[in-house]
């Protein structure tokens, strides 16, 4: 059996040291990183408004009646995109829309065939110059006026119009909507 000198010694245990004190950076390392890793995950889906199609909304209002919030957009809305940037992205706004509403959002310019209920929707004017889908005409159009956008309608759990606006909503002001429908 070999014996270590005595003048080795202090450097064993200062070795035995480090390698505790390594195992020990690395354990809080690993476990603040799956802290970290799981913290965003779970901000990353609270911070999402839950989108869905007609199609997906035609299934859940089947399943579990609900209100009904529907987001009518095109690519060259600034005021749609300026809302999507500020305003859906607001955790306040996120909580109750989700909390309250099926969320709907539609690109008033698609040209996808979409089954609702029991009837096939399409975009009749997609060739023309304003190519605005069915369902938006349908849904969002003003008495005696040009389609505008953004367009926002609010439905009851019978799907019954509550509210419509066709203008850029503040946080505080859709907020405010949210609480008294």
């Amino acid at each position: 059996m070999s014996t270590v000198p005595e003048r080795h010694a202090p450097f064993l245990r200062e070795l035995k040291l480090n390698r505790c004190s390594l195992k020990y950076t690395l354990l809080v390392t690993i476990y603040i990183s799956l802290l970290v890793t799981a913290n965003t995950a779970f901000s990353q889906t609270e911070e999402a408004v839950n989108w869905l199609s007609f199609e997906q909304l035609n299934t859940a209002l089947q399943e579990a009646p609900k209100k009904v919030f529907i987001d009518f957009y095109a690519d060259w809305c600034t005021p749609c995109l300026k809302m999507q940037k500020e305003v859906f992205t607001n955790k306040a706004i996120v909580k109750e829309i989700n909390k309250n509403y099926y969320a709907v959002k539609m690109n008033v310019e698609t040209t996808d065939t979409i089954h609702f209920g029991n009837q096939v929707f399409f975009n009749t004017r997609a060739k023309r110059r304003n190519p605005i889908h069915q369902i938006p005409l349908l849904m969002a159009q003003q008495k005696d006026r040009q389609f505008s956008l953004p367009a926002l309608v609010f439905l009851d759990e019978k799907f019954k119009a509550q509210a419509r606006y066709f203008q850029f909503l503040s946080t505080t002001q859709l907020l405010t909507i949210i609480s008294e429908l």
